[in-house]
């Protein structure tokens, strides 16, 4: 479990993306022509090359295929220099990076509307009752950094998002009525995606299996799994293939226990048309 308040850029990731685009600018590709061959997208690869997402182990051995032993030799070293020093920022940079490249994205939230299905208002809501307070060009890249993070469901088209949300955080009105009349439309929006289902978990279920909490999980290229938690500035990926198991389990109940895809756009008409 590592602190993970808003990432930063380090320094090292900063470095490993100067070597990516050196070794990839010495082959005389372009990031266009670069991203494919390494099966990554090219907003993907200019991230990695800026150093705002950690890259994948994945990416040595694609680069071997491309650009030759050597330069995979070089981008190898600058990697484990960099996996040495994860620290704050780069807990969210490489779950990040796990999301944008995953097959399934499993999410179930109880403290609030999930980063992904969150409108601007609510956003820009939650940012301004952050403790500390930030400043209100830290809220305007806050609230530009998540409204980015959405762009997947359009760049990610043959990626599953499945959501289980508490339709107590729905009944709080959180931001007052217009912040949450922008919700619900916003989640009815999303709802209508062929690859986003989404489904509330009512006010009253005797037989309810999240009280561990929040969890998201991610099925990444080669199926397998990863799971990620956080809460009050602290968060932790995980990898334990005991404890995945016990998270897709529990995932498992929460869906089967929360309302259908359909009753739950049913009761978010509902809430929408009684506001």
């Amino acid at each position: 479990m590592t602190t993970d308040r808003e990432p930063e850029t380090s320094e090292s990731l900063k470095t490993f993306g100067a070597v990516l685009k050196a070794l990839r600018d010495e082959a005389g590709l372009t990031q266009e022509q670069f991203a494919p061959r390494v099966r990554y997208s090219a907003t993907y690869i200019a991230k990695m090359e800026q150093g705002r997402r950690f890259p994948p182990k994945e990416l040595i051995p694609r680069t071997e295929e491309v650009l030759g032993a050597p330069a995979a030799r070089i981008l190898g070293a600058a990697y484990r220099t960099l996996t040495r020093k994860v620290g704050l920022a780069s807990w969210f940079l490489r779950w990040a990076g796990i999301e944008e490249e995953s097959v399934s994205l499993l999410t179930y939230e109880c403290a609030v509307v999930p980063g992904l299905l969150q409108p601007e208002p609510y956003i820009r809501a939650i940012f301004e009752r952050r403790i500390p307070h930030i400043s209100p060009k830290q809220l305007e890249q806050q609230v530009v950094a998540r409204l980015a993070r959405q762009q997947l469901f359009t760049d990610r088209l043959n990626t599953a998002f499945c959501f289980v949300v508490e339709q107590a955080l729905l009944d709080r009105k959180f931001g007052g009525a217009e912040v949450t009349e922008a919700l619900l439309d916003h989640m009815l929006e999303q709802q209508h995606r062929w690859n986003v289902e989404i489904q509330i978990m009512p006010l009253r279920q005797e037989d309810h299996f999240g009280s561990d909490g929040p969890m998201y999980l991610a099925e990444t290229e080669d199926h397998r799994w990863v799971g990620y938690v956080e809460a009050h500035d602290t968060s932790a990926l995980i990898t334990d293939p005991k404890a995945i198991s016990a998270m897709l389990q529990r995932y498992g109940k929460l869906r089967s226990q929360a309302l259908s895809p359909q009753a739950s756009t049913s009761l978010l008409e509902q809430m929408r048309g009684a506001l």
